[in-house]
């Protein structure tokens, strides 16, 4: 088979593809199943829906047992809640290798919502042009359509804020768009609109069920689909995609009650660092400055101690006999002052201790 020519733009499928779904998804349906009594038993019946429009296969199921709508609507709101799936292992470093030399887009039956949660919790929105999701384009041969037929969906992402706008403003060509999923239904939704399909055995379908369906090429691994969409230009992220995005460890958790954003999902031994906290801050600057006033307190020379007798005497006159006086310090006071010194070498030895 001739060698395909090199890919300049790749829509991504969410659900299995980016992200591993099998089981995060069926536990989100699941509830759903038994709220409205759908009779699904397992996993695999739930695959099974896939294999067409997932919207169409739940209006062809709900047919005599519940509205369609409300399903579909409890569906969304829960996975809008309750689905944070981990991405798949190796398909960051995927996106950025790809984000450098194509333009990329996500066309998900997965609410923007979540879309949104993964991708930028994930380090990678910005090497997305676009996305469409389900509650926008529940049909994804017309979210298809809809990038094929706008001249600027050909303006990508290079991992950074702004859109790349350098190549000239043409439509998609059909030869070297590739959709990049893991069902069958979307294989066949993408080559009835006249683009190419590539298939990843990782997620709902099996190899044989995607090769059956029209894919060119099903990825085993996630480290072979630059090779195969790219060719010799499939080389390692440069510029702003070869910046790694910082690590769980280095992200702080965002400390909510019910969070939904996947920060309690983590591993439990993955270290999270947190913010500091301000007040503790505060605090111990506060104590460090009493412990350096305290400790200049003791260094500093002594002003001799005068008697209440002394204290009277004319010594704003400056005459001889006060200085005199002054310079007295009587044996009780002096052995008072001493103590008072050994007394605050004691205390700031304390504060000055472990733990404090």
């Amino acid at each position: 088979m001739p060698r395909r020519p090199e890919a300049c733009a790749v829509m991504f499928d969410l659900d299995g593809t980016l992200v591993q779904t099998r089981r995060a998804s069926w536990d989100v349906f699941r509830t759903v199943s038994d709220d409205f009594g759908l009779g699904l038993t397992g996993p695999q019946e739930y695959f099974d829906l896939f294999n067409g429009n997932i919207f169409a296969s739940l209006e062809e199921l709900c047919r005599d047992r519940a509205d369609s709508g409300q399903v579909k609507k409890a569906f969304m709101d829960r996975l809008r809640e309750e689905y944070n799936p981990a991405m798949v292992p190796g398909m960051v470093d995927v996106i950025r290798r790809l984000a450098g030399h194509c333009t990329l887009a996500v066309v998900s039956s997965n609410a923007t919502e979540v879309l949104r949660r993964v991708l930028v919790g994930n380090g990678i929105a910005y090497c997305f042009s676009h996305v469409f999701g389900g509650d926008m384009a529940p049909d994804k041969a017309a979210a298809i359509q809809s990038f094929l037929s706008d001249t600027s969906s050909q303006y990508g992402r290079r991992c950074e804020v702004a859109y790349d706008e350098t190549p000239a403003g043409t439509r998609p060509d059909l030869e070297t768009t590739v959709l990049v999923t893991d069902t069958a239904g979307d294989i066949r939704d993408a080559l009835g609109v006249g683009i190419r399909a590539v298939g990843v055995a990782w997620g709902m379908h099996g190899a044989d069920e995607l090769t059956d369906a029209g894919a060119e090429f099903v990825a085993i691994w996630p480290q072979e689909l630059p090779g195969h969409l790219l060719g010799d230009a499939a080389t390692a992220p440069a510029g702003a995609c070869a910046l790694p995005f910082p690590p769980a460890p280095a992200r702080a958790s965002c400390g909510a009650g019910q969070c939904h954003c996947g920060c309690q999902d983590r591993s439990p031994q993955t270290v999270r660092l947190a913010e500091p906290d301000p007040v503790a801050t505060r605090l111990a600057a506060a104590a460090a400055i009493r412990r350096d006033r305290r400790r200049q307190a003791a260094q500093a020379p002594r002003t001799p101690a005068r008697s209440p007798a002394s204290a009277r005497s004319p010594a704003s006159t400056g005459s001889p006999a006060s200085a005199t006086q002054q310079s007295v310090v009587p044996q009780g006071h002096a052995a008072a002052a001493a103590e008072l010194r050994d007394a605050v070498r004691r205390i700031i030895a304390w504060s000055e201790g472990p733990g404090r």
